[in-house]
Formats: C-alpha cells, structure tokens, sequence
C-alpha cells in the first residue's frame, strides 16, 4: 500500500496484542471455574472488549473510506442516528440497552479528535523522527479515549465490577487471580521479560489514573519494540489478524 500510510493506524496495533490478552483472560482457569465472585469480572470483560471494538472500528472504518469528510462528519455519530437497518443490528448485540448510554452512544470525544489529527499529520510528514513521534501521540490520545471515554463508564465505574477487581488484589485470593500483565506475543503468556509488560505493585486497574499509568508505560515499551523488532512485532500483529477466520471455540 502507500507507504505515506503504513503504520499510521499505531494504537490498533497495541489494540490487538490487548485484546488478546482479555480474551486470554476469559479463558484463562481461573475465570472459567464460573465461581460466583469471577461472574461479574467476566461479564464486564466480555461487555468491555466488545463495545470497545464497536466504537473504535467506526472512526477507523470510516477514516479509511472516507478521510476528505472525516473532520466534517465525526461530529454526527451517534448510535440513535444510524440508518434503520444498522439501528436493528446494533439493538441485538448483548449489552446494548445498558452499554450505549454510558459510553455516549458513540460520539465523538476530543481525545479521538486529536488522535486523528495525529493520523492526517502522519500522513504528511516526512521526517522519520517526527513521524515516530506522531505515532505515539497518536496512540496515547487514542488509549485516552478507549480507557477514559470507555471502559471507565462501562465496566470500571460498574459497582460489582469494581468490587470483585478489588477483591481479586486481597491476598488472600491474589494466587488464584490472572496476572496483570500485557505480553508482546500472539501467545498468551511467555518467559522473556523484554515483550512482557507487567502492571506495577500497587496498581489499581479500576482507577482511570493508575491503569493509565502502566498503559503509558507499556505503550512506550510498545513503541521501543515496534522500532528495535520490527520484523518480530509486524510478525506477531500479523498473526493474530489471521484469527479473522477462525470459528469460536
């Protein structure tokens, strides 16, 4: 493709080593013992990645197909708006009735106006320096969004969520819990610490603030990665792209 774009899309490229780790999460054993206390936690993972995904895809979609109206357009999504046959769609996904009023059904945020600022300016600029720079921009604003817009209303703020999260750091159930860590692999866990991100002692992951603090610091171990192993991390990314196709298990 362009080679003036390639790269450009940089937070979903975090986006699918992330996703996978939920996703290994909710099959991990200690989430599928179905125990009571891990119900609320499950669901609010499962609840989370997909909104996520709806809201993220749209503005990507759309800056891909149509970028001369993006700027003029972002401001008119919302999911009450949507065509009849999208609307109908979108009322059978699980979740929906509780999901959409909490994330604003979709609109738009400053922090995705500024991430895609980033994006156009990527697009142009020629300095590599600059170019990287504009990457990591890019992707912090757009984390900004996803963890702060997002998840933080929809499952964070959710009082049972937030509850058995906070359970799950008591010592006494802390060995029977998933780790908090993000692994640079298509893999759902790996000895080598240099594409292991682990949360800090003392993260609170349903705080905005504390989870944002660790996202920081993985999505600079991230950007380190994506530009010292290169080949190894386009590798990884592509494939969990070729998931596209696999059946549920």
């Amino acid at each position: 493709g362009d080679a003036s774009k390639k790269g450009r899309f940089y937070w979903m490229a975090l986006g699918a080593f992330a996703s996978k780790t939920v996703a290994c999460t909710l099959e991990a054993w200690q989430v599928k013992t179905q125990a009571v206390m891990f119900k609320d936690t499950k669901e609010g993972l499962g609840n989370g990645n997909l909104w996520l995904f709806c809201d993220i895809s749209g503005w990507h979609w759309y800056y891909s197909n149509h970028p001369s109206s993006f700027e003029a357009c972002i401001e008119k999504r919302n999911s009450n708006n949507y065509v009849k046959a999208v609307k109908q769609q979108v009322a059978k996904m699980p979740w929906n009735t509780t999901a959409l009023p909490k994330v604003k059904f979709m609109s738009v945020s400053k922090e995705i106006k500024a991430g895609f600022s980033k994006v156009k300016a990527y697009e142009t600029e020629v300095n590599a320096k600059k170019r990287e720079a504009l990457q990591l921009a890019h992707l912090l604003d757009i984390a900004d969004h996803e963890q702060g817009v997002i998840l933080q209303p929809l499952i964070y703020e959710e009082p049972d969520f937030a509850f058995w999260v906070r359970f799950q750091r008591k010592w006494y159930v802390n060995w029977a819990t998933p780790n908090l860590e993000l692994v640079f692999s298509h893999a759902c866990s790996t000895d080598i610490d240099d594409i292991t991100s682990k949360a800090p002692p003392g993260t609170e992951i349903e705080s905005f603030r504390s989870r944002m603090s660790w996202i920081s610091t993985a999505a600079h171990q991230f950007h380190k990665l994506m530009r010292t192993q290169k080949g190894y991390m386009e590798n990884e990314i592509n494939l969990m792209a070729g998931w596209v196709a696999m059946a549920d298990t």
